[in-house]
């Protein structure tokens, strides 16, 4: 009996094949971990540069307290810095090392995630890519009242290591211990 090594699905890729006449805002507002969310993609400028996203406050989204969930909210913010770095680190895999949701206010208007990509940024982790093959860089990003005040702070340590990365730290780790 042979057993086959089970292959992962790739949203992306499919997301691209079936869903591709529609603009990557589209396909975002109708991904499936968003879509009861409701959300409204405004803007993904400058290749994920500048992103700007709608969180309506709706039945579904009203805590108890009457203000946004707190879920809704770390489920938007969460891939949001790691999707901009694959943008334009390509070829690099990224994922979110740690989000820390700091609650400010409460959600009572519908929220706009705001983030920016500075170029300065870019450049320093340009530079640890060159250097090391990998960086692990820090964005602080928020979500704002429609009055602009900010109601929900966000830290995302986003990893971005070249492919095969973690592989090779395995191995290394697994050679270490057989040594001693």
């Amino acid at each position: 009996m042979t057993v086959s090594k089970k292959s992962k699905f790739n949203t992306s890729a499919f997301a691209k094949k079936y869903l591709g006449f529609l603009s990557e805002e589209k396909r975002m507002e109708i991904w499936p971990a968003w879509w009861m969310m409701r959300i409204k993609v405004t803007s993904l400028a400058n290749d994920w540069r500048e992103v700007r996203i709608t969180l309506p406050l709706t039945w579904i989204s009203r805590n108890m307290g009457g203000g946004m969930f707190g879920g809704f909210q770390a489920s938007l913010a969460d891939p949001i810095a790691p999707i901009a770095c694959a943008r334009v680190f390509k070829g690099y895999d990224v994922w979110t090392r740690q989000l820390l949701v700091d609650f400010q206010r409460p959600g009572t208007t519908d929220l706009e995630l705001r983030f920016d990509f500075p170029i300065d940024k870019e450049r320093e982790i340009f530079e640890e890519l060159q250097k090391r093959g990998r960086s692990t860089p820090t964005f602080v990003y928020g979500l704002y009242l429609k009055d602009g005040t900010l109601c929900t702070r966000v830290e995302c340590v986003v990893a971005i290591r070249k492919p095969g990365y973690l592989q090779e730290k395995q191995k290394e780790l697994r050679e270490r211990q057989q040594r001693s």
